[in-house]
């Protein structure tokens, strides 16, 4: 694999000061701004600052139902109504919505004999950052919940609201792209507080409000939210105290016009265990007759944590009995303030000797970044995460049934969406202490960016071997693109194989593999390719076969790193997994980084992607500048943005998968009138277009 930057190409069209300004209000979105005019763009005059709207930093969007709180809002805070949005007037919609469609996914044969198919899954909550100010496409530092264990999840909730801010958060793209990316829907999410965090029944009845039609508008405005953002539905949460029987009445019309629009686009809508049917707010912990009725027009409910063994079993049986999956209800399990150290009642919800009784609720899983200590590194979250999702072994294939935290590696079987060809990956996790490109670094500013997230093995770490286990793990020190590697290091006393994705790739003649990696420390690495064609039983090692990497014949070695072309043997069938074997001579300790893998056919040579088009400034401040481009044909897998410098060095900006950008901290070099920025189109195997350019004068 290989990051191709192209030859510098000047466009055809530079747009003029006319090109970028915003027509109408200041409010019109950047992705529906005009592009030059043919006279305008013949006068080749570059952008100026004084005619163009700030460049504001885009946030992800929140809104209250209807009315506003009184007073005036905090700082850095917008009050917006819901009632009042329409996608034309987004301003900030370019940058929030997310193009990455949902992939499908399939379930291997489970890497252990513990773990389930078909029965229980896993619903998270996550507040991935404040409900307010919640950057749209990322920020300048690696301290984030870059979550990976996707392959355990069902849903995810971007959990989130306050009576101060706003009650109705949609996700933000970096966000539902990963998520996507790996199979897992994600869910915006509705919450109407309680009265002592400020929540005011006012709001509920804004929310359930009917037209003189009948119909409820802010369903069909929700809805239609979630399909401008590309997000998949909604997660409902009225837990403001004080309705009546004709609210619980509302509220259950509300739901079931939600859930009705909802699902003819493809989406689904999640109940919360608070609102009864009377309208009181009682929290079962169990489905029974006082809120079954909105589970019947929802897809599924989260049950409040009060539940008990007697209440999961009792809700279970009700499910089935109203003709429902029992795993659409999701066992609320708070994790918020002690992560693992958590006691649980698992046999309640995934008994290990019995069928699972209901699904699982991770509450605020993001404990494992929140519980470091200041000046944590981007490695010992992820230590931390792999501990979580793992267990205590951090070996799902060999997981550890005395812990006392069950983790979902033990019950819920793993899922994969790596089914066809092209596939690669540079490992990347979506945030970095610095950015590489083809083993250099091009910026030390550390970012995250989940949009930028690959397809992530999904079993961390089975590590196969007769002797000593050597440490795997994400490494940010040295990368081949993106933030990291995988590293492996200790003393390999006998061959290791780490087992590296489950898959669905068709196998045709022409087919290969391209392993990018590096020697670090230590003795020569013998590495071969591990190739499984047939799948495995349950718990049992995939059939490999070996295939010799050799550097010497087939290689590529740059800055240390290498990268070797392996073909595939066979004319036809289909690979089941992938992986890696290594060989040291005598034990020696050893450090072998991995930086990139893919899987393509060698005699249908990838095409270089097609450059973005119209690229223009849309919005410009002092030091920051909002970007905006049409998207480029065909396939596309991210867009990557640098600054030319005077001496034609290129500065890695960021990237994103959306048509908008927002750069800030840009200053003038000295001597430097016009600025220069590039954009690139990168495809799916990590070739990039010839870059597309637009100037910007200080």
């Amino acid at each position: 694999m290989r990051y191709s930057p192209a030859p510098e190409e000047e466009p055809s069209v530079t747009p003029t000061r006319r090109a970028v300004l915003f027509t109408g209000a200041a409010t019109a979105s950047a992705a529906l701004l005009p592009l030059p005019s043919p006279a305008a763009a013949a006068s080749g005059s570059p952008a100026g600052p004084g005619a163009l709207p700030a460049a504001t930093p885009p946030l992800a969007s929140y809104w209250y139902p209807d009315s506003l709180p009184s007073g005036e809002p905090g700082e850095g805070i917008t009050w917006r109504s819901l009632r009042e949005w329409r996608a034309e007037d987004d301003a900030d919609l370019a940058f929030n919505a997310s193009t990455v469609p949902l992939a499908p996914r399939f379930t291997p044969a489970p890497v252990n004999t513990t773990a389930r198919t078909g029965q229980a899954r896993i619903q998270s909550l996550v507040s991935f950052g404040p409900t307010a100010g919640n950057p749209s496409q990322g920020s300048p530092t690696a301290d984030y919940y870059a979550l990976t264990h996707w392959a355990y999840l069902d849903e995810l909730v971007f959990w989130g609201g306050s009576a101060g801010e706003g009650l109705i958060l949609a996700p933000n793209a970096p966000v539902v792209d990963a998520a996507h990316r790996h199979g897992v829907r994600v869910l915006g999410n509705i919450f109407l507080p309680p009265v002592v965090y400020g929540g005011q029944l006012r709001w509920t009845r804004d929310l359930v409000r009917k037209d003189a039609d009948g119909h409820c508008p802010l369903a069909e405005r929700l809805v239609a939210v979630a399909a401008a953002y590309g997000f998949d539905g909604w997660f409902v949460n009225a837990e403001t105290e004080g309705g009546d029987a004709a609210l619980g009445a509302d509220m259950l019309g509300f739901l079931t016009e939600l859930k009705k629009l909802a699902a003819a686009r493809g989406q689904r809508v999640t109940w919360y265990d608070a609102m009864t049917v009377n309208g009181a707010v009682s929290w079962q912990g169990a489905l029974n007759n006082r809120n079954e009725a909105f589970f019947e027009k929802a897809d599924d409910m989260f049950v409040d944590f009060r539940w008990s063994p007697s209440s999961l079993a009792s809700s279970a049986q009700l499910a089935d009995r109203l003709g429902r999956d029992r795993y659409a209800l999701w066992a609320g399990v708070d994790v918020e303030a002690s992560g693992w150290n958590r006691s649980v009642n698992w046999d309640a919800i995934v008994p290990a000797t019995a069928p699972h009784v209901t699904s699982l609720g991770f509450y605020r899983p993001e404990w494992t970044r929140n519980h470091l200590p200041q000046g944590h590194t981007p490695a010992d979250f992820h230590a931390a995460d792999d501990r979580f999702w793992t267990g205590r072994s951090l070996d799902p294939a060999h997981p550890d049934t005395t812990d006392g935290w069950r983790a979902p590696a033990l019950s819920v079987a793993d899922r994969s969406t790596v089914s066809s060809l092209p596939f690669a990956t540079t490992f990347n996790t979506g945030h970095g202490l610095r950015w590489y490109e083809e083993g250099r670094v091009t910026s030390e500013t550390p970012w995250n960016h989940l949009g930028l997230q690959d397809r992530l093995p999904s079993r961390r770490w089975v590590v196969r071997t007769e002797g000593a286990r050597p440490q795997v793990a994400f490494d940010f020190e040295d990368a081949w693109r993106g933030g990291n590697s995988v590293l492996v290091s200790g003393a390999l006393t006998a061959p290791v194989t780490l087992d590296l994705y489950a898959t669905r790739l068709p196998l045709r003649g022409g087919a290969v593999v391209d392993l990018t990696y590096r020697v670090e420390s230590g003795a020569a690495v013998g590495v071969e390719l591990a190739v499984a064609t047939v799948e495995p039983a349950a718990g049992a090692a995939p059939p490999y076969t070996y295939l010799p990497v050799r550097p010497r014949h087939h290689g590529r070695a740059e800055g240390g790193w290498r990268t070797v072309t392996v073909r595939l043997p066979g004319r036809s069938g289909t690979v089941h997994a992938l992986g890696v074997r290594l060989t040291a001579a005598g034990g020696t300790p050893v450090a072998w980084r991995l930086g990139a893998l893919a899987v393509r056919q060698a005699d249908r040579p990838e095409r270089r992607p097609a450059p973005p088009t119209g690229l223009r400034v849309t919005a410009a401040s002092e030091d920051a500048l909002r970007l905006a481009w049409r998207p480029a044909r065909g396939q596309v897998r991210q867009y990557t943005l640098h600054r030319v410098l005077p001496d034609g060095t290129r500065r890695f900006l960021g990237g994103t998968c959306q048509s908008a950008f927002h750069v800030a901290g840009q200053r003038p070099v000295e001597g430097e009138r016009t600025a220069r920025f590039e954009v690139r189109t990168v495809g799916e195997v990590y070739t990039a277009s010839s870059p597309a350019h637009v100037r910007h004068t200080w």
